[in-house]
């Protein structure tokens, strides 16, 4: 008999352990306390969950603030509101993991990452779940997913954020193809850029951009776009586009790469100074006028963004030497606008400097 009521009061005890359990909660994960009609209910028969980004695709510069948009209903509307996770996603390019961007359940909400403090949800009106991001980044770019779990119910929609921006081809010092994908995406984070996306570079050649050496993309694919077919290029019978070599081993194969860029938060100037200066001396003469000597992806923002035009060859921070022109004209390079380039001279040789400062 006793062990009887020994095994009676261990089932009761298990019995209500497993009640506790189930009612559990972080505040982050879905339970179905939050919903349910307290028999564990949590699917409503005849309505439907409706979620929604008014706008497939919005646009941002760095530096600056954006709304994803999002909402959700329900059909027909609810008499009273119900509690529903919110999250926020940003969807990989190729072989990367999903990110998680913010999670929200009622008052407690959370953000990861690289947009930890920087996220926030808009709730202007009753369903608006639109992502607020301030101080947007180059790594901010591609496509977000706006999730929302009702009990059994999970609807989602994507919102694709876009940089305005400039893309340019990039090798360092050591010459044409010296750059493994890992390597790239260092080159351009170095020149205050990311690893341009194919969309981007896509979009550069529609603008005219026009480059006969490969280069890594954001999705570990190697291409290069073509405006004038020409013979070393591809050969003269393959029409204009975007050539592709297709996805490359990231750790084996070496090309240059494509680097993208965004509007520039500072000041970049030719250093106006009395004399001709050498990398070292460039360097010091930067710092001294209480600024950095320019990298390369800030002179290209500058030339895009800020219609930086001049005529005379400069030190950057990778020890190349180039310009910015913007009204092209006689004994300033090809007749249309651009940034030059002479390559990587001797860091003993002396030129001008340009700098940058931030505000």
């Amino acid at each position: 008999m006793g062990k009887v009521h020994t095994l009676l009061a261990f089932t009761l005890q298990v019995l209500c352990t497993c009640h506790t359990a189930s009612t559990f909660s972080n505040g982050f994960f879905y339970q179905d306390i939050f919903n349910g009609n307290g028999n564990g209910e949590i699917h409503f028969n005849g309505i439907k969950l409706r979620v929604e980004a008014q706008q497939h695709s919005v646009f941002a510069v760095t530096g600056s603030n954006i709304t994803l948009p999002c909402r959700f209903w329900y059909e027909p509307p609810l008499i009273s509101p119900r509690r529903v996770r919110v999250k926020w996603s940003l969807l990989p390019l190729s072989g990367d993991q999903e990110s998680d961007v913010f999670v929200s359940i009622g008052h407690h909400q959370r953000s990861f990452g690289e947009f930890k403090n920087r996220v926030h949800l808009q709730k202007d009106v009753q369903g608006d779940i639109s992502l607020i991001i301030t101080n947007v980044s180059l790594k901010d770019s591609g496509q977000y997913r706006c999730e929302v779990i009702d009990g059994l119910e999970d609807k989602s929609a994507t919102v694709d954020l876009g940089l305005r921006g400039v893309v340019f081809p990039y090798q360092p010092h050591h010459g044409r193809y010296h750059l493994t994908f890992k390597a790239a995406q260092k080159a351009c984070n170095d020149q205050d850029a990311a690893v341009a996306t194919f969309d981007q570079l896509f979009a550069a050649w529609q603008e005219g951009l026009d480059w006969c050496n490969a280069g890594w993309l954001a999705d570990g694919t190697v291409q290069y776009p073509i405006v004038q077919p020409r013979q070393p290029c591809g050969g003269l019978d393959l029409a204009p586009g975007v050539r592709s070599y297709g996805a490359r081993h990231k750790h084996r194969n070496r090309y240059d790469v494509f680097c993208f860029t965004s509007a520039i938060m500072g000041q970049v100037y030719f250093l106006q100074h009395p004399q001709k200066l050498n990398f070292t001396m460039a360097v010091q003469a930067c710092i001294e006028d209480g600024a950095q000597i320019a990298k390369v992806g800030q002179l290209f923002a500058a030339w895009k963004f800020l219609e930086l035009d001049q005529c005379d060859a400069g030190w950057l921070a990778d020890g190349s030497l180039r310009y910015p022109i913007s009204n092209s004209r006689p004994n300033c390079g090809p007749q249309k606008s651009g940034v030059r380039s002479f390559g990587f001279p001797s860091p003993y040789h002396k030129h001008g400097v340009y700098c940058y400062r931030s505000r």
